[in-house]
């Protein structure tokens, strides 16, 4: 399938990354340089330089560009896509109906793992498009349907934002061995292998049982644990998807 995605960002860069093992990928952007950069690093897809009269006519259209962009983006783009899929955070259907053309719209949020193919992508919008955006998104990794765009955008708070969350739960979990004594290099090494271990745990158990089957009374990891609940780290997590939530919300009324 040919893919098309506006914008040459970050996440733009990680989706093509991905998708370009089962892909035909095309990157449209406005900064040509960093299209030759891109080009570089992945030279399976195509790229162009964004006109000012961009057709779209018939096109499968990931849209990549920062929600403040939307309006001076959209201003250039003519005809009707087959398909847009929106990732711009908080951006309802209503809106993208507005400014873009095309037969079926769908909201989605995946996230920078999509670059190795480990995404887990949030998806909603037209039903007609839902199988269409799930096999995409499936492709980099595992994509979730839901029903209504207020669940997308808590989702988006998870999948979306969450590993910048992680990474910084892993950062400090390697600065906290590495000021114990732990070489950096060890520290990192084991806090991936965590990471991978932790995920598949999850697959099968309860965030609270893996908990209470690592927390020995009065042993080492129930001493570490009461200083997380102390600092409050568990209220800063809830706390930080709520007001991500909140910001796409925000977003959303602009």
């Amino acid at each position: 399938m040919k893919l098309t995605l506006i914008g040459n960002g970050i996440m733009a860069q990680s989706l093509a990354k991905g998708l370009i093992k089962n892909h035909e990928v095309e990157i449209i952007g406005r900064d040509i340089d960093k299209l030759r950069n891109i080009k570089e690093k992945m030279p399976q897809i195509t790229i162009k330089a964004l006109d000012d009269q961009e057709d779209i006519t018939g096109k499968n259209v990931i849209f990549c560009v920062k929600p403040y962009a939307l309006q001076s983006v959209s201003a250039r783009l003519y005809g009707t896509a087959n398909i847009l899929l929106s990732i711009l955070a908080g951006t309802k259907l209503e809106t993208l109906r507005k400014q873009i053309k095309a037969k079926h719209y769908i909201r989605t949020m995946p996230n920078i793992a999509a670059s190795v193919q480990n995404s887990m992508t949030t998806i909603t919008g037209d039903n007609e498009a839902k199988n269409l955006a799930i096999e995409i998104f499936n492709s980099i990794g595992q994509a979730v349907w839901v029903n209504t765009e207020v669940q997308l955008d808590i989702a988006t708070a998870i999948a979306g934002s969450g590993p910048a969350y992680l990474a910084l739960v892993a950062e400090a979990l390697a600065d906290g061995a590495v000021k114990a004594g732990l070489e950096r290099h060890l520290s990192m090494q084991l806090v991936q292998g965590l990471f991978s271990g932790t995920a598949s745990l999850l697959k099968h158990s309860h965030p609270a049982i893996i908990k209470d089957s690592v927390m020995s009374p009065g042993g080492t990891t129930a001493a570490g644990y009461a200083q997380l609940e102390e600092h409050g780290v568990r209220n800063a997590m809830i706390k930080a998807v709520e007001e991500a939530y909140n910001k796409a919300q925000e977003l959303g009324k602009k």
